[in-house]
C-alpha cells in the first residue's frame, strides 16, 4: 500500500515530499525557484526549504502548462495569473477545448498523490455543485482522469495512487447517474462494456453526457458475461446501445465477439448500435461491422 504523503502540523512539506507529489526532481524544483521565481519557499534555521500547499499547487500548474507546450518562463507567468475561475491562456491561437486546467484539477492531483479518499470526494462534490454537470465533466473529471493515466503510464504514480483516484471518480459518477432525474417519456440508451473489458469510467462519462440531453441511461458494467448484452437488449429494448472497449483484449480473447454482436445487431431493426473506445477503433481495421457503427464522437450519436 502506498504510504500517504502528509504535511506536518503546520501544513508544510519537505522538498522530498514535494518531489513525490509533483513528480519533479529536487534539482528541478530548486532550479524553477531560482531561475523563474515560481515559488519562494520559507527556510528553517538550518537552511532547509519548507513548502506550503500553495507552493505545491503552483509547481503542479507550471508543470502541466509546460507539458501542454508552453515555454517555462511563459508557463510561470500564466500560472501566477490563474485562479480557480480563470482559464489558462493559450499560445499561437490554439485551444485546450475540454482540457482547461483549473484549481479543482490541481487540488484533485494533490490529494490523489497521497490517496486521500475523503478529500478527493469533498473536492469532487464542491466542483460538481460549483460549476454544474456539463462543465464538471469536460473541465474537471476528464482532465483529471487523463492526468492520472499519464502519471501512471510515466511511472510518476504507482498502481495504488492510480487505482484510488480512478475509483473515487467512478463511484462519484455512479452516484450522479443514480440520482439524476429524467422524464418517463425520455429516450433510453443502454451502455455496455464488452466482455473482458474492465474500463467502465469512459462509458460513465458518455452516459452522463446523454443524461444532460434528457436521456434515460443504464449501464452494464465492467466485463459482463458473454451473452449478457444480447439478453439485456432484448429485455430492455433501448433506443440506442453503446458498446465500449478501451483495449483490444475483448476481441483478442474472443475473436468471434464482434462478428456475433454485429449479427445480433442486424436483427434489432429498431435499435441503433454504436461501438467506441480506442480498442474498438484499433480492432475494426481488420473487421468492418455492418450493423454496428464505430465512432469515438458522442456528437455523431446525439445528432
Amino acid at each position: 500500500m502506498k504510504r500517504m504523503i502528509q504535511s506536518d502540523e503546520n501544513g508544510v512539506f519537505t522538498i522530498q515530499q514535494v518531489a513525490d507529489i509533483t513528480g519533479l526532481s529536487k534539482q528541478v524544483i530548486r532550479k524553477w525557484e531560482e531561475r523563474y521565481e515560481i515559488i519562494q519557499p520559507n527556510r528553517l534555521d538550518n537552511g532547509y526549504r519548507i513548502y506550503s500547499q500553495q507552493d505545491v499547487k503552483m509547481l503542479l500548474k507550471v508543470k502541466l502548462l509546460s507539458e501542454q507546450g508552453h515555454l517555462l518562463k511563459q508557463a510561470a507567468l500564466f500560472a501566477k495569473d490563474v485562479d480557480e475561475d480563470l482559464e489558462v491562456p493559450i499560445q499561437k491561437g490554439e485551444s485546450l477545448d475540454n482540457e482547461q486546467w483549473n484549481e479543482y484539477v490541481f487540488q484533485l492531483l494533490e490529494k490523489g498523490s497521497h490517496c486521500d479518499e475523503i478529500e478527493l470526494n469533498l473536492i469532487l462534490k464542491q466542483a460538481y455543485h460549483h460549476v454544474g454537470l456539463e462543465r464538471f465533466l469536460t473541465h474537471i473529471a476528464v482532465p483529471f482522469l487523463k492526468e492520472v493515466g499519464r502519471k501512471w503510464k510515466n511511472h510518476e504514480w504507482d498502481e495504488y495512487q492510480e487505482s484510488v483516484s480512478s475509483l473515487i471518480v467512478r463511484d462519484f459518477l455512479v452516484q450522479i447517474r443514480r440520482n439524476y432525474q429524467y422524464r418517463k417519456s425520455a429516450p433510453f440508451v443502454l451502455g455496455a462494456c464488452l466482455p473482458y473489458e474492465h474500463h467502465e469510467v469512459p462509458l460513465h462519462l458518455v452516459l452522463l453526457r446523454f443524461m444532460i440531453k434528457g436521456w434515460k441511461t443504464q449501464l452494464i458494467g465492467a466485463s459482463p458475461a458473454p451473452g449478457a448484452i444480447e439478453s439485456l437488449v432484448c429485455k430492455l429494448n433501448p433506443n440506442i446501445v453503446l458498446l465500449s472497449a478501451t483495449t483490444t483484449i475483448p476481441f483478442e480473447t474472443d475473436p468471434q465477439l464482434l462478428r456475433r454482436l454485429d449479427q445480433f445487431a442486424e436483427k434489432q431493426i429498431d435499435i441503433a448500435f454504436y461501438l467506441g473506445g480506442q480498442g474498438s477503433v484499433t480492432y475494426v481495421s481488420d473487421y468492418k461491422p455492418r450493423a454496428i457503427r464505430v465512432t469515438n464522437s458522442i456528437e455523431d450519436i446525439l445528432n
